[in-house]
């Protein structure tokens, strides 16, 4: 697909989940991704991160395919690898090797603890990266254990993607003239980076490290979670004065002198439980024609099945379908060209 990166090339050793997702952006954007893959891999149609590749089967066992890929990387403008802290320095391809090779190559590496450190060679996952980057216990119910976001924000957010950007700020810095650089994306460090604004509260005693009891995770009667009559659920964010007049209006407690101190603190849980009793009167849906629309800040809680028939996302085109699979479009848009596909 055309777009920004076209002309780029960049070389992915193949691998899983932050490593295929920076990949991906990379490659719906433009760029001319070639995925090395071991001979026989199986290429699943179902493998959202794997689009838009083109793919090499190579065998990394031997010298033939070792000095294959080396060649590859020598004619390529950066390279992806996801592997542990030096398992390409003894497969013979390393940062000094291929940037010796190739003096302008950005050479990107993705791992959980970063190339060094005393976890560097230790086995992870997202929910430990999060666990000791202090975000994973921000996330859950007041006197409740901390509950795994899925893995977006460790694999995703604070890797693939911080990669992504860490490869092209390395290849605009080329294009002025810097040499190649190795990007060290961290899932650890990028999940602390997310973290930014936590640390902005904190920092300003507006922050409790118990989660579930602050203004932006569920703590707050105005920015929660609701369950509704069918078992469905809606989301409210109405942090904003002129939003929380039109909450209680909608809800039917803009009399109740109970909601005026809206950012008191110690009224939040009672607060909670009143709004609760509320939403729980009429389904998500019913909820969604009052709401839906308004400044209140409101929005359904869809499930990924649901969400790709919200009128707003078939307007934007949110999702499309590639070989009749659903799937998230690329993202960011771009004016030159607009496009919506893969």
């Amino acid at each position: 697909m055309a777009g920004p990166l076209t002309g780029i090339t960049i070389v992915e050793f193949a691998g899983i989940g932050p490593g295929p997702f920076c990949g991906m952006m990379l490659a719906d954007h433009g760029a001319e991704v070639v995925r090395i893959a071991r001979p026989g891999a199986r290429r699943d149609r179902t493998d959202v991160l794997a689009r838009g590749r083109i793919w090499r089967e190579i065998d990394m066992k031997t010298p033939a395919g070792i000095a294959e890929a080396r060649d590859l990387c020598r004619a390529a403008d950066g390279i992806i690898e996801g592997y542990r802290p030096g398992v390409m320095e003894r497969l013979g391809l390393g940062p000094e090797v291929l940037i010796g090779d190739n003096p302008k190559l950005v050479y990107g590496r993705i791992t959980g603890w970063g190339q060094d450190g005393p976890l560097a060679h230790v086995a992870g996952h997202d929910i430990n990266y999060i666990a000791l980057a202090g975000v994973l216990a921000t996330i859950g119910a007041a006197g409740e254990k901390p509950v795994p976001p899925v893995n977006y924000l460790g694999d995703f957010g604070g890797g693939g993607m911080l990669l992504a950007f860490g490869m092209v700020s390395a290849l605009l810095a080329v294009r002025g003239g810097a040499p190649g650089q190795v990007v060290d994306a961290a899932m650890v460090d990028g999940a602390a980076l997310l973290s930014a604004m936590t640390w902005q509260f904190r920092n300003a005693g507006m922050w409790r490290d118990e989660a579930g009891t602050n203004l932006l995770d569920g703590g707050a009667h105005f920015y929660d979670t609701y369950a509704c009559a069918d078992g469905r659920f809606v989301a409210i964010g109405s942090i904003e004065p002129q939003f929380y007049a039109l909450l209680r209006e909608a809800a039917g407690v803009a009399g109740d002198p109970a909601f005026d101190a809206q950012m008191d603190a110690r009224g939040w849980p009672a607060l909670k439980a009143k709004l609760a009793a509320i939403f729980a009167t009429r389904t998500r849906d019913e909820w969604c024609a009052v709401m839906e629309g308004t400044d209140i800040c409101f929005a359904p809680v869809l499930t990924p099945g649901e969400a790709p028939a919200h009128p707003h996302n078939v307007a934007r085109g949110t999702f499309v379908e590639v070989d009749g699979l659903t799937q998230p479009a690329p993202a960011p848009r771009f004016s030159i060209p607009a496009s919506k596909g893969p």
